[in-house]
């Protein structure tokens, strides 16, 4: 199990566990101290970046990161909330490069923009695609296009 003072709760909003894997709801401006912090106490291993979209809810997004330390054999889910207008939240590249095409892939496919990436460009679907394919919005069946005049 995981060390009750694990991060600051000055950082932390709310915490839950399920399959004995602590989840703890960050604040999303701090979000890079919560990362440096984790990284600090030897979670080297960024697993993955991924978003939920709550559409209608909000803050529409929740934007999760799975960490892993394999020192320590302990694995810590971080979660963030953002807006469905303008989501946003600060790139985790900053302290784990292995971030870079996840950030790129939740980008891609559900539109929430991680500031400060060092390139945050499609991945998946092509440059002029319009939308983001994993919104709950998003169109059944897609948008339709004319490929020959692109």
């Amino acid at each position: 199990m995981l060390p009750e003072n694990l991060l600051d709760p000055s950082l932390v909003l709310n915490t839950s566990t399920a399959l004995d894997e602590l989840t703890l709801e960050i604040v999303p401006e701090k979000i890079l101290e919560a990362l440096r912090a984790l990284k600090t106490q030897k979670f080297e291993r960024f697993v993955s970046v991924t978003a939920v979209d709550r559409y209608p809810m909000e803050p529409r997004f929740e934007v999760v990161y799975h960490m892993q330390s394999v020192a320590r054999n302990l694995r810590v889910r971080l979660k963030c909330r953002a807006t469905g207008d303008n989501p946003k939240i600060a790139s985790a590249t900053v302290v784990y490069a292995a971030a870079n095409w996840y950030e790129r892939e939740a980008f891609d496919l559900f539109g929430i923009n991680f500031e400060g990436h060092p390139n945050l460009t499609r991945i998946m679907m092509p440059d002029f695609w319009q939308g983001h394919p994993l919104r709950r919005d998003y169109p059944v069946h897609g948008h339709k296009y004319d490929y020959k005049s692109e």
